[in-house]
């Protein structure tokens, strides 16, 4: 069976290359553009891993982590918090994530980080 992975990114081309990357790499991938959108999805189904970006138009992906992680039925779940401004130190402190990545990043790289996350 496939891997779910919810992806929350705002910007649309961004939101398009990474769910495309990640369908080549044949997961499964639910997108949402805000975090209403992320958590109607959330009540429907529990993903594999959830990619969080920080800014976001209705709230921000630091929240999102952590009430994942909070939560006895989500705080397994891995996440990877993507942020383009280069302050991942003071995002780190903020959340509990599995994993930080700057954008731009590398695609390989990133592809790596998941299939790293996943196979646990």
């Amino acid at each position: 069976m496939k891997k779910c992975i919810y992806v929350v990114e705002d910007n649309p081309n961004i939101r398009e290359i990474i769910e495309f990357l990640l369908i080549e790499e044949l997961y499964e991938v639910k997108t949402c553009p805000n975090t209403n959108d992320f958590w109607l999805q959330m009540n429907k189904h529990l993903p594999d891993m959830v990619i969080l970006d920080v800014m976001l138009p209705d709230g921000n992906g630091l929240d999102i982590c952590n009430t994942l992680k909070r939560n006895i039925k989500t705080h397994n779940i891995p996440v990877m918090m993507m942020s383009a401004n280069n302050h991942l130190n003071t995002i780190k402190a903020k959340c509990e994530a599995e994993d930080f990545i700057n954008k731009p990043f590398d695609l390989n790289d990133f592809a790596g980080r998941i299939e790293k996350h996943l196979l646990n």
